[in-house]
């Protein structure tokens, strides 16, 4: 049986030189709680050119998801924080792992609560494949497939610096 080893900060830095191509004046940054919102957080820390509201934007898929009942009440549920208005934003939205697109159709829909972005631009750290939504990033800093039974997970230190963990059946 082989084992999957991501270098969760050599992708950290595939996906800072990725933000870099995808970033635009005016854009505002934006990371999905939990681990999208420790990338976001980095990156306006390492590229000072996207702290244009200051620190980035966080938005929980928690109470629009689809699968509520089965997942319940995770934490998360008052982790939406947007400093910004939404109304007309050109929103780069970060996340860790990109697998079935159902957490992301969760996160806009939040997203639309709180009003109706120009545009929304995806990146993510590792997309693993088997999308059950028509959703695709506009940049991964890795691909990488896994057992629908496994579950990729994306851990940070105290120091801030990242690592990856594989749980489940292979």
């Amino acid at each position: 049986m082989s084992s999957l080893t991501l270098d969760a900060e050599a992708l950290y830095a595939e996906l800072r030189n990725g933000v870099r191509s995808l970033w635009r004046p005016g854009m505002v940054v934006m990371g999905i709680w939990s681990g999208g919102a420790w990338l976001a957080e980095r990156l306006v820390a390492d590229l000072p050119e996207l702290a244009v509201a200051g620190r980035p934007a966080v938005i929980s898929s928690t109470l629009h998801r689809d699968d509520f009942s089965a997942r319940g009440m995770a934490s998360g549920t008052d982790a939406t924080k947007i400093p910004f208005a939404v109304d007309g934003a050109h929103i780069l939205l970060l996340d860790d792992v990109l697998f079935t697109g159902r957490t992301i159709r969760a996160v806009l829909n939040e997203l639309f609560d709180f009003g109706r972005p120009a545009s929304v631009t995806l990146a993510v750290l590792v997309d693993r494949g088997g999308r059950e939504l028509p959703i695709q990033p506009a940049f991964a800093a890795a691909k990488v497939v896994l057992p629908a039974t496994q579950k990729l997970s994306l851990a940070r230190a105290d120091s801030g610096r990242f690592t990856f963990s594989v749980q489940g059946q292979a």
